[in-house]
């Protein structure tokens, strides 16, 4: 429980209570969020205690909603941290991520409070649950959250067969969304980054190409010189900063598309110039929209690699310190599996 800003304590709760539409999940794996982080000192405005906070998670079915069909008490699952409301304008023309009504697990914000599954159990509708293998850990369905985010993006991207994309931040959704471009079909796809060690980590999960981000000029020529004096025909940014997204304008060709998913500063500086005389395509991409059962498949069959990713696993009662540690910004570290039954 996030009891104040900077306070994270492990209490005693009662049993939340499955709704007749919901279930009750015995979480076995919860990944700790760069948003939960962030949520930790209030800088987000997403996370206001009390909150029990936690949104990439998997685990069994405890129990079901009496009104709820095709899922049985024992059943492996995760399930979405969008919880749309399916009734709104963006909803009904299938853009769930966009509802106007939406809530998010793990979230209290002034709108609303969701506690989410860094806990025993949490419960979640039926309808944003999704069944998982026998053979997919728990600790990897907990990433599929993480994953969606990134199949999302390259979804949004216009990516044709053999187009060059770049990736700017070698962090969780960077290194997902390029393999996520790998698969396809994009060559080359390059990594971008300022931490030779994430760069490293990029080209060990399939990028052809790293460069170490610095001043603009030695970086755009890089890019230049991989892609046949062009730029990238698509870019991903997975930061969301000023630095960051100038870098993805920067080695972008003209005419081509720059991804933003990276989140991080609420306002940035454009310029604005470069993307009206390279005549250059903008793209928001917010959360997945109705990935999971494609990301299920990709990390089911290994065409997804997320292992090396996590950096621990972790019990409840361990996992305070392992928020200070991450807040603090431990080298090396990427993803905690916080496992509420360990």
């Amino acid at each position: 429980m996030l009891q104040a800003y900077g306070q994270l304590e492990v209490i005693d709760m009662p049993v939340p209570t499955c709704g007749p539409h919901d279930l009750l999940v015995r979480v076995r794996a919860c990944g700790i969020c760069g948003s939960d982080i962030h949520g930790l000192d209030g800088s987000s405005g997403r996370r206001i205690p009390p909150l029990v906070m936690g949104h990439e998670a998997a685990g069994e079915v405890a129990q079901v909603g009496e009104r709820v069909s095709g899922f049985a008490v024992g059943d492996r699952v995760t399930f979405d941290s969008t919880i749309s409301c399916g009734e709104c304008h963006w909803c009904r023309s299938g853009r769930i991520n966009l509802c106007q009504n939406r809530q998010v697990l793990g979230v209290s914000c002034q709108e609303f409070r969701r506690h989410g599954a860094f806990a025993q159990y949490v419960v979640v509708p039926a309808r944003i649950s999704y069944r998982l293998p026998d053979q997919l850990p728990f600790e990897h369905a907990a990433m599929i959250e993480a994953v969606s985010i990134a199949v999302h993006a390259v979804h949004r991207s216009p990516i044709k067969l053999g187009c060059s994309a770049a990736v700017v931040g070698s962090g969780m959704i960077g290194l997902l969304a390029i393999q996520a471009l790998k698969r396809a079909g994009c060559d080359p796809v390059i990594a971008i980054d300022i931490d030779p060690h994430r760069l490293a980590k990029a080209e060990q999960l399939g990028a052809d190409l790293t460069v170490q981000a610095g001043e603009l000029a030695p970086t755009t020529a890089a890019i230049a010189e991989a892609t046949g004096g062009l730029g990238s025909d698509v870019t991903l940014e997975a930061v969301g900063n000023t630095a960051a997204i100038q870098t993805a304008l920067a080695v972008t060709r003209r005419g081509g598309a720059v991804t933003l998913i990276g989140n991080l500063s609420p306002r940035i500086e454009l310029p604005l110039q470069r993307v009206v005389t390279g005549e250059l395509t903008l793209l928001g991409s917010c959360a997945s929209n109705g990935q999971y059962p494609e990301c299920i498949r990709l990390l089911s069959s290994g065409a997804i690699q997320v292992e090396s990713m996590i950096t621990a696993r972790t019990s409840l009662e361990e996992t305070p310190g392992w928020f200070d540690r991450l807040y603090n910004g431990q080298p090396g570290a990427m993803k905690v599996i916080v496992e509420p039954w360990a």
